[in-house]
């Protein structure tokens, strides 16, 4: 892959959880970049697949029908709102059964292939902030500022939790635990692209840190790079 030098490509990697998407919004929003939910890529897939009865354990029936859909990400205020077809999925993308079926055709290698050149071309002019579990390591190796943000599984489950509760939706804590543990052993240990911070990744626990820091933290580290004021 060769990517246009002048174009700033910021990664974040990690675990579900772990504060990647308000991090990524936070920052493209600063910076006026675009921004790459790659987990939203992964959910429209999964949901068409579901939606569909495709097998999920049958690759080449799940392969089958990523090749037939065709989500659009419409930006808007550092918010991304996913349509299949005309229908606005957004909301349903962040459901658990989907979030689920999402890691299973993840650890998909055809399935991977098939959704890299749509990911990589929201490389648009001025940047791109990516958020996702392999975005540093394989969609975009060359970006100028790779980072692996992550956090233990309690407060990941607890930080699920509460956004759940504050949604009206009834979890258990302890269902919640036990799936981002599956997931997080699923990412890490699959064949294709397996979840992992890059050689050169700037690595950051947000266990006990707020999101507000670690923005802060992460656009200065920016403006270093680039060479600017913080924005």
């Amino acid at each position: 892959m060769t990517q246009d030098s002048s174009l700033f490509v910021v990664t974040i990697d990690g675990p579900s959880g772990a504060g990647k998407g308000t991090v990524a919004q936070r920052l493209a929003s600063k910076l006026g970049f675009h921004l790459l939910d790659s987990g939203a890529v992964y959910r429209a897939a999964a949901l068409h697949a579901l939606e569909n009865s495709a097998d999920l354990s049958n690759e080449g029936a799940v392969l089958a029908s990523v090749r037939a859909v065709q989500p659009r990400f419409l930006q808007d205020d550092g918010q991304i709102q996913v349509f299949i077809g005309d229908k606005d999925v957004t909301v349903e993308l962040r459901s658990e059964r989907t979030a689920d079926a999402a890691s299973r055709i993840a650890a998909m290698p055809s399935v991977r292939e098939a959704l890299l050149q749509l990911q990589r071309e929201f490389a648009q002019p001025p940047g791109l902030v990516a958020d996702g579990r392999d975005m540093g390591t394989v969609v975009f190796p060359q970006a100028q500022l790779k980072v692996f943000l992550t956090a233990s599984a309690s407060e990941r489950a607890r930080r699920r939790h509460k956004q759940l509760k504050e949604k009206g939706t009834d979890a258990k804590l302890e269902g919640l635990m036990r799936e981002i543990e599956a997931r997080d052993l699923r990412d890490s240990t699959r064949k294709s692209a397996p979840l992992a911070a890059a050689e050169d990744a700037l690595v950051i626990d947000s266990t006990s840190v707020s999101i507000d820091l670690v923005t802060e933290k992460l656009l200065q580290e920016i403006a270093d790079r680039r060479n600017i004021a913080v924005p």
